[in-house]
């Protein structure tokens, strides 16, 4: 039912299965799992299972129906027959669902007219409370309109505009999640754009923009491995915040520590007059410098820099420095006759800068660099 059916009868292929039963979904879960193997996973206070057997995975659910406390919240569900189960979704193409019983396989269901929509390619809401009871529905909208060649419904695009607002009932995580979600689709600057002409991205956050910049740099991360390429458009789109508008945009989506540090490191990053000055920088000086940036912030700033300069110090970083070392261990030191203890670090670091800046090449002249070093700890250390 759902996507699965939507994307059956427009020829696309789908692997994601939605199993809706009038009965117990997860004893027909566990008895499919038992004859056939897989690898089943059960929320029994949901009413649910999750089912992977081969390539496919497939969703079985009792079929219910649902209300809503309040605006934003989690739904109340409680079993139902399967029209009160298609009502409860987000728009009327995902509303339909195939018999699979013998006797009435392959037949549709399809009770809020779905299948016409489809012909029509519109985006239609179910019912005129859908963005106010979830309004998620209002990103999900944007993303199957760009991603399917649809329209919105015109009653559908009126009360999306007058629901807007209702995204700010909606927790950090799910609206992080809805972001995610945009960002892994295949051209996500035309959901952001749409977003944009309909007010949601202002709402969304107030100082994000989906302008020609965006879709060019967009366009750039496409240049890059599929997979960080929805955390790489996530970091372009935070690009040209500034450290307090960042420190908004982090708190607004919840961003776990990790990502928000590597947010704040690229917005850090891209004026950093080390890196920004027009001068040149010795290598090991870069080094010192991006040792303690997010490789993943260095890489966005690499991209998407409009300084020739920053970019190329920056790759340079990325695809050769970072991974420069010397050819000569700790070990190696002490046996040089240092003796154990911090010293041995520091003069690694020592070492590693002069190998970056090509003062040595060969391990002897590793060796020979040591030594000079030692000497001159003794004179001032006196060890």
């Amino acid at each position: 039912m759902g996507g699965a059916v939507r994307d059956l009868l427009l020829g696309r292929e789908t692997l994601d299965l939605d199993l809706v039963v009038e009965g117990n979904a997860l004893a027909l879960a566990e008895e499919l799992a038992g004859r056939s193997g897989g690898r089943l996973t059960v929320h029994r206070r949901f009413g649910t299972a999750k089912w992977r057997f081969g390539g496919a995975i497939i969703d079985l659910v009792t079929s219910r129906s649902e209300t809503y406390s309040r605006p934003g919240a989690l739904p109340t569900v409680q079993p139902g027959p399967i029209e009160a189960d298609l009502f409860r979704r987000d728009f009327t193409v995902n509303a339909m669902a195939a018999h699979l019983s013998p006797d009435r396989f392959g037949e549709l269901v399809d009770p809020y007219h779905g299948r016409a929509d489809l012909a029509q390619r519109l985006v239609r809401i179910l019912h005129d409370r859908s963005f106010i009871d979830d309004a998620t529905r209002i990103l999900r909208a944007l993303r199957y309109e760009q991603r399917l060649g649809f329209r919105l419904e015109p009653e559908t695009r009126k009360l999306l505009r007058r629901d807007v607002a209702m995204l700010d009932t909606i927790s950090g995580d799910r609206l992080r999640r809805e972001l995610e979600l945009i960002l892994r689709e295949a051209l996500p600057e035309r959901v952001l754009r749409r977003a944009e002409e309909l007010g949601v991205l202002q709402q969304f956050h107030p100082t994000l923009k989906a302008d020609n910049w965006l879709v060019s740099n967009f366009g750039r991360v496409r240049q890059i491995g599929q997979e960080d390429r929805p955390l790489m458009y996530l970091l372009v789109l935070a690009y040209r915040l500034t450290p307090s508008q960042a420190a908004d945009f982090i708190a607004r989506f919840r961003f776990p520590p990790g990502m928000a540090r590597t947010i704040n490191d690229l917005v850090d990053l891209r004026t950093h007059p080390g890196v920004a000055s027009g001068s040149s920088v010795v290598p090991s000086a870069l080094c010192r410098l991006l040792r303690r940036y997010s490789l993943h912030a260095i890489h966005a700033v690499s991209l998407v820099s409009e300084s020739p300069a920053v970019r190329s110090r920056l790759r340079l970083y990325l695809t050769t420095l970072r991974h420069i070392a010397p050819l000569l261990s700790g070990k190696d030191i002490l046996k040089l006759g240092l003796p154990a203890g911090p010293l041995v670090g520091e003069a690694l670091s020592y070492l590693k800068d002069a190998v970056l800046d090509g003062k040595v090449a060969t391990r002897e002249e590793e060796k020979d660099f040591v030594r000079a070093w030692i000497e001159q700890e003794k004179k001032l250390n006196s060890f």
